[in-house]
Order: structure tokens, then sequence, then C-alpha cells
């Protein structure tokens, strides 16, 4: 009946309103950048995987940028002027001490107030040494999702590798949309990261909480998955785990896809499409590097 309709249109008027259509399809469209870069837990394995379920399942279109020529590159990650035409930015990094030119892209994404996500290591996701000129971004976490300012900051650690982690759902925020169909309590690969008590900010919506299991030292309930507005406006998503076994756990994909739309401002999708490959192999352990007291 449609197709008939329309073609009973003068052609100037069909084309005009396939045009529209065609416009409202490109806007429904949100492009999400993932950047990477993290040494030990191969987000950019994983990530790649989960851009692609976007792209397949949720009619979304996703870059992957990765630090060249492989994950250990801590000063270079090609491709991320992508962030000015980014609905969503995805970090994953660990330690890294990109040049001023690229760090300008992550800044100007920052202040344009657009959502923000990021995975595990993302709280310390720069590591410049003392009285580098970009030092400041050392505490890029705090700004961008409100973890804590760098890695041994406000007691920030962790419990040991040989631990693991409990996850449940925190009661309080039983109806929030990124929890739609993520059941509890599950248990996944991931250390338990410390944050308490200074972070995340009191404003932030705490989702999932985490229990140490085989702790190397006392350890308390965390939260491990929350929500936030950043100073700049930006919708935020941050979870600490990211271990690429956690990526195996069904109610953890849920979540991920579940934060991205949340994050867009978009519906949760219900039903959503069901788990997928997001797995990969654990790169390992490597130490900070010593950060001498040079100006660069």
């Amino acid at each position: 009946m449609e197709k008939r309709r329309l073609s009973s249109l003068p052609f100037w008027m069909a084309a005009l309103m396939l045009a529209v259509v065609s416009m409202g399809l490109a806007r429904s469209t949100r492009r999400v950048v993932f950047v990477t870069g993290d040494h030990e837990y191969s987000g950019e394995e994983t990530m790649p995987l989960l851009a692609l379920e976007l792209e397949k399942n949720y009619r979304m279109k996703a870059t992957v940028l990765k630090a060249y020529p492989d994950q250990n590159s801590e000063t270079n990650i090609p491709g991320l002027e992508a962030l000015a035409k980014a609905d969503l930015a995805v970090f994953f990094l660990r330690w890294r001490q990109l040049p001023a030119s690229q760090v300008a892209h992550i800044k100007a994404y920052l202040e344009s107030g657009k959502p923000v996500m990021g995975f595990r290591t993302s709280s310390h996701a720069f590591n410049y040494p003392s009285g580098h000129a970009l030092e400041q971004w050392n505490a890029f976490g705090a700004e961008a999702f409100g973890s804590p300012p760098g890695w041994g900051k406000d007691g920030h650690t962790h419990y040991g590798h040989e631990s693991s982690t409990d996850v449940s759902v925190n009661p309080a925020a039983a109806g929030h949309p990124a929890l739609l169909g993520v059941t509890g309590p599950f248990h996944v690969r991931s250390w338990l990261y410390q944050v308490l008590p200074k972070w995340p900010p009191r404003d932030a919506a705490l989702l999932l909480m985490g229990k140490a299991v085989d702790p190397n030292k006392p350890a308390q309930e965390n939260p491990v998955a929350w929500t936030w507005k950043n100073k700049f406006g930006g919708r935020v998503f941050f979870t600490t785990l990211g271990h690429p076994e956690d990526f195996k756990v069904e109610a953890l994909q849920r979540l991920v896809i579940n934060g991205i739309h949340w994050s867009l401002g978009l519906p949760v999708p219900s039903p959503w499409k069901g788990p997928f490959k997001l797995d990969a192999a654990y790169h390992g352990f490597k130490p900070a590097p010593v950060k001498p007291n040079t100006r660069k």
C-alpha cells in the first residue's frame, strides 16, 4: 500500500520524502569510537568484538583505534581525530604518554560534553613523568569517569592477581536502565579495584558492587560499575571490570550493551540480541615505567 502511494506522487515529492527518510535513518545511526591501548587486558582485542556486535545487531557505526604498532606502544594512537564525529567515546587505556597533538583530540571530545564510557585501567589511562607538560592528564580518570585520579592515588589499589570478584546488583539502583536484564550475583576473574572512600563522587549512581574472593589483604566491598555526569555535562558509564575472561559472563555483556545505549540516550534493548563472542587471552601484568623527574 505504502509503495503504491509513493509511486503515485509526483517525482519531486517522492524524492523529497525519500531524502527525509534517509536523513532520519542517518541521524539514528550513532557513531561509537573505541580508544584502546592497555598492555595487560587485551582491550585492543575485546573492544573490536564489541564494536562488531554494535554494528551487526544495534545499528551503530563503530571505529576502533589502537595503540601502534601494538598495545605496548605508550606514545601513539593514530586516528584520534575520529573523536570529532563520535557520539560516544569508549576508553580502554592504561599508562599512556601520548603527544600533545593526540591528547588535544581527547580533550576536545571531553570538553564537548558528549558521553564517555570507560573500562578498568582507564582510571589510570595516562602516566606522564613528574614535571611533564601533560602531567595533569594523569588524573584523566577523575575528570572523565569519576574514578580515582590515577593508580595509587587516594588509595586506588587492588587485592592481588590471584584473587577474583563476586559481583552483585546494588538494590538501590535496581531500576536503572543499564541494569535491565542484568541479574546477580555473578563471578568475574577481575581482581577487585579499591576506589572508596573518595570515589566515585557522591552523586554517582552505583550499579554493581564487588567483593574480593581470596584477597591478598583485608578487603572491603567496592563499587565496580557506576553512572555519573562529569563537569563537562557528559553522561558517564564506568566499570572497573575488564579482564578478558569477564566478558564471557552474559550478565556483563548485557550490562555493557545496556551501558552503551544508556550513554547515548537511547532505549535499552528489550529484548537484547543475546550473548556474543567477547573474549581474548590475558596479556599479563606489566609494571608501571619509571617516571624520571625531568621536564619535556
